[in-house]
C-alpha cells in the first residue's frame, strides 16, 4: 500500500516535493506547559503561542504554529517528550510487540533471491541475506551459473548510517556503467554516483539533488533532472558528460505547479523529458544517439490535457486524455507527429481506464483497470489481434513486471491477491501461456486455503456504489462482535490494489478482518472516480468511508466498539476528516504521516507541495469558495469538543512529503478538546527516516509490530 502525498507522474517517476518553512517561536509563560523535566507518564502540554493571520478579512489564530520551527531546540524537546509519553503509555505492550515482531519475521524468507531480469548478455537480480537490512544488487553474465558481480551492496554503503534510500539505478546500454542515486537523510535528497562496472571503481562524477537519470546512446552522456533546493520541485534538466565537472543546462520548468522527469524508451531510440502536474502534462523528445541535440516539444501544454508518449518502429504512441477521460492511445509517425496524423490504436472506453501502454518489437501490452480490477491485454503486431491474460481469482491485483528487452518474446508481470503471495509470471506471447517463475515463499506454515477474500459493493448516500475488498480467516463470525481494520486512501488518482501482506497475517490469525474501502479520489473505477473525490468534491472521499464503515457495522462484520481504521499520508487526511466528522463511529485510528493541517499548508505557497497540489485540493488563497470548502473539512481546523476514539499518529522528522509538524499540532489540539479518556499518542521518528518510515527491512517490521500491537490492544487483543 502506498502511503504518498503528491502528484502521480508518467515515465514511472514519482516527483515528491517538500520543504520546511521556518517560523517565529516565543517562550512559554508559567503554566503553559514548559519543556523541561516533564514526567513521561503525563501527556505533554504544548505551549499556546497564538500566531495570527488575516484571511479574506477574517482573523485566524493558530496556537501551535510554533511547532514548525524545526531548528529551535525547544521544538525538539517537545517532540522528545511526546515520544517519552507514548513509550510510557505503551510500555505494557512491549512483550506483545516483541511477540508480533517475531511472528511477522517468521513469515519472511530472510535469505532470498529475486527472479533475474535479462539485459543484453547479463542477468540482473537482487538478493537478501539473513540479518542484513538491505538488498544486494548483482548480475551474472550469460546464465545464473556464471560468476556473480556485486553492483551495489546497500548494507556496505549504509554502514554507520541510520537511513539508506536507493533512487535511480540505470545501467548504460553497453552494460559498462551504472548511474545510481542515494539518500542518507530520508528527505528524498539524492546524490548521483557513477560506477564503472568493469573496474568496480566509482567515478568522480557526482551531482546533488538528482531526481531522475537516463543514459544517452553514446554510453558517456547522462541526462538528469534536479530539484530546487528550497521547494524540492524537480525544476531543471541537465546534460552531463562523464569526466566533466559541470553539467549543461537544457531546460528549466518555471511553472511551480509542474515537475520534471527524464527517461528513455524501451527501444533505446529516444530520450523523453516530461513536465507533469496533477492535471496537465507535456513531453519533449530527443534521439538518444544524438545527445548534443535539442529536445523537441511533442505537443504544446494545454490546461487539463495529460499525455505521455513512447516509441516503436518509427512511430510514437500517444496516451492522451483529450476528449477521453479514461485515456485513449494513438499512433503517429515520428517524422511528422502532429495531431493531424494521429490514428486510434486503443479507443476510449468509459468503463476502462488505460493506465499505460508497453511497447515491444513484436507485441504491445495495454495496462488497464475496470471495476477496481487491473487487467493486461496483449496485441500481436503480426496478427493484429488482441488477447487478454487470464487470472484465476475474482479479486486480485496485477502489476507490470520488469521486461527491459525490446525484442523479448515474453512479458513479465506480478500477480497477487489478498490471499495469494506475490507471484512472478512470464507471459509467452507465442503460446499465450503464463509461466510461473516464482511465488514468494511465506514461511511459518502459511496455508492460503485457510483464508477467504471477497468483494462487496456499498451504495453510499448519493447512490454511488463503492467497492470493498475484504479478507479474513476461515471461522470469522459475522456476529457484530469481531474486530475489523478498515483501510482507506482516496486521493491523487492513486488506486488501492488488493495486495498480499505477510505482516497482515498477525491480524487475520487473531480473528481480525481486513477491509480496503476504495473511496472516491483514487482511480479505482477510472478517472471520474478521481475527479469526484478532489477539489470541491473532496468530501465524497470522507462520506464514502463513513458510509462503508456504517455498512460493515450494519451487516454485522463488526461493531463501533471493534472498528479500527488506518490510513497514511493523504489517507491520514481521510482518517483525520472522518474522525472529526464522526468521532463516535470508531474504536481506534492510526494516522500515519498524516496530512491533517490542510488549510494552513494550502494557504502557504512558500511550502513545497502547496502549489503543485492546487489542482488536487484547490487554491484557497485566491478563491473564497475553495477556502471555505477546505476549511469545512481540514482536520486540524475542525477539531471540536468531543469524545474522540483512541488515536496514534506516526511521523518522521525528516519527512519530505508531509510536514513533520502536522501530527504534533493535531495531537496537541485534540488533547485539549477530547472529552473522553481515550489516549491520543504521537510517535515521531527523530533519526533519519522517510515518508515511508525506516529504510531497513527489519526496522520497518519492528515499526509495524508496534502499530499492530497498539491497534490490536485497542480491540482487546494483547496476545
Amino acid at each position: 500500500m502506498s502511503l504518498k502525498r503528491g502528484s502521480v507522474v508518467s515515465l514511472r517517476i514519482a516527483l515528491i516535493l517538500f520543504a520546511i518553512s521556518p517560523s517565529l517561536f516565543a517562550q512559554a509563560e508559567p503554566g503553559q506547559g514548559g519543556t523541561d523535566q516533564h514526567p513521561a507518564d503525563q501527556p505533554p502540554v504544548a505551549r499556546v503561542i497564538p500566531h495570527q493571520e488575516t484571511r479574506f478579512g477574517t482573523k485566524v489564530v493558530d496556537d501551535y504554529y510554533w511547532v514548525r520551527e524545526k531548528s529551535n531546540p525547544e521544538v525538539i524537546k517537545y517532540l522528545q517528550q511526546e515520544n517519552a509519553y507514548t513509550a510510557a503509555m505503551t510500555r505494557d505492550l512491549g512483550p506483545f510487540e516483541d511477540a508480533l515482531y517475531k511472528e511477522m519475521l517468521s513469515h519472511v524468507k530472510q535469505t532470498d533471491l529475486d527472479v533475474p531480469v535479462r539485459r543484453g548478455d547479463y542477468l540482473y537480480y537482487s538478493r537478501t541475506e539473513e540479518g542484513k537490512q538491505y538488498p544486494v544488487h548483482c548480475r551474472k553474465k550469460g546464465s545464473m551459473e556464471g560468476r556473480e558481480e556485486i553492483l551495489l551492496d546497500l548494507n556496505e554503503l549504509g554502514q554507520g548510517k541510520k537511513f539508506v534510500g536507493l533512487g535511480a539505478f540505470e545501467v548504460s546500454d553497453d552494460q559498462n556503467l551504472l548511474a545510481y542515486t542515494l539518500d542518507y537523510t530520508g528527505y528524498r535528497q539524492f546524490t548521483l554516483r557513477v560506477k564503472d562496472l568493469r573496474t568496480g571503481k566509482t567515478l568522480p562524477d557526482t551531482v546533488e539533488r538528482v531526481d531522475s537519470v537516463a543514459w544517452a546512446g553514446d554510453n558517456r552522456t547522462l541526462f538528469l533532472t534536479t530539484e530546487d533546493a528550497v521547494t524540492k520541485r524537480g525544476n531543471r534538466a541537465w546534460r552531463h558528460t562523464l569526466g566533466r565537472k559541470d553539467s549543461d543546462p537544457i531546460y528549466e520548468e518555471k511553472d511551480d505547479a509542474f515537475s520534471l522527469g527524464i527517461a528513455k524508451t524501451r527501444d533505446k531510440r529516444y530520450l523523453l523529458l516530461g513536465a507533469f502536474s496533477t492535471d496537465t502534462s507535456d513531453v519533449r523528445y530527443l534521439r538518444a544517439d544524438r545527445p548534443q541535440g535539442t529536445f523537441t516539444l511533442f505537443l504544446p501544454r494545454e490546461k487539463g490535457q495529460r499525455y505521455d508518449i513512447d516509441h516503436r518502429e518509427n512511430f510514437f504512441y500517444v496516451r492522451s486524455n483529450k476528449g477521453a477521460v479514461n485515456f485513449q492511445v494513438f499512433t503517429t509517425p515520428e517524422n511528422d507527429p502532429s495531431p493531424k496524423n494521429w490514428s486510434v490504436f486503443i479507443a476510449h472506453d468509459q468503463d476502462v481506464l488505460v493506465e499505460n501502454i508497453e511497447l515491444f518489437r513484436d507485441f504491445a501490452v495495454a495496462v488497464e483497470k475496470s471495476q477496481a480490477l487491473s487487467r493486461l491485454r496483449v496485441f500481436d503486431f503480426q496478427s493484429r489481434k488482441w488477447s487478454t491474460i487470464a487470472f484465476p481469482e475474482p479479486l486480485y491485483s496485477v502489476f507490470p513486471g520488469e521486461t527491459p528487452e525490446f525484442t523479448s518474446p515474453t512479458y513479465r508481470y506480478q500477480y497477487q491477491s489478498l490471499v495469494t503471495p506475490p507471484s512472478v509470471f512470464d507471459y509467452d506471447t507465442n503460446t499465450g501461456k503464463s509461466i510461473l517463475r516464482k511465488q514468494q515463499e511465506v514461511p511459518g506454515g502459511y496455508d492460503a486455503s485457510q483464508y477467504l477474500s471477497e468483494r462487496e459493493w456499498v451504495t453510499v448516500r448519493d447512490g454511488v456504489r463503492v467497492p470493498l475488498s475484504i479478507v479474513y480467516k476461515k471461522g470469522f463470525k459475522r456476529d457484530g462482535a469481531q474486530p475489523l481494520l478498515l483501510y482507506g486512501y482516496g486521493a491523487y488518482g492513486i488506486a488501492m490494489p488488493a495486495t498480499f501482506s505477510a505482516s497482515r497475517l498477525v491480524l487475520l490469525d487473531r480473528g481480525v478482518a481486513f477491509v480496503i474501502a476504495h473511496v472516491r479520489g483514487g482511480t479505482d473505477l477510472g478517472e471520474e472516480w478521481h475527479d469526484n473525490g478532489k477539489l470541491l468534491r473532496k468530501k465524497n472521499s470522507f462520506n464514502d468511508f463513513i458510509d462503508c464503515a456504517e455498512y460493515l457495522i450494519r451487516e454485522k462484520w463488526t461493531s463501533k466498539e471493534h472498528l479500527l481504521i488506518e490510513g497514511g499520508s493523504a489517507g491520514g487526511l481521510l482518517m483525520g476528516a472522518v474522525v472529526t466528522m464522526r468521532p463516535d463511529l470508531f474504536r481506534a485510528v492510526h494516522l500515519a504521516v498524516p496530512f491533517v493541517d490542510v488549510m494552513n499548508d494550502m494557504f502557504d505557497p512558500s511550502l513545497p507541495l502547496t502549489t503543485t497540489d492546487y489542482p488536487e485540493w484547490g487554491n484557497p488563497t485566491s478563491d473564497k469558495a475553495v477556502y471555505d470548502y477546505i476549511l469545512s473539512y481540514s482536520p486540524y481546523d475542525n477539531l471540536r469538543p468531543a469524545a474522540y476514539p483512541a488515536m496514534l499518529l506516526t511521523e518522521s522528522l525528516n519527512d519530505s512529503q508531509v510536514a513533520y509538524w502536522e501530527a504534533p499540532k493535531f495531537v496537541a489540539k485534540a488533547r485539549t478538546l477530547n472529552t473522553d479518556k481515550s489516549p491520543i499518542l504521537l510517535k515521531m521518528k527523530m533519526d533519519p527516516a522517510s515518508h515511508g518510515g525506516a529504510s531497513g527491512r527489519y526496522d520497518q517490521l519492528r515499526d509495524r509490530a508496534f502499530e499492530y500491537a497498539w491497534l490490536l490492544s485497542q480491540a482487546g487483543i494483547t496476545k
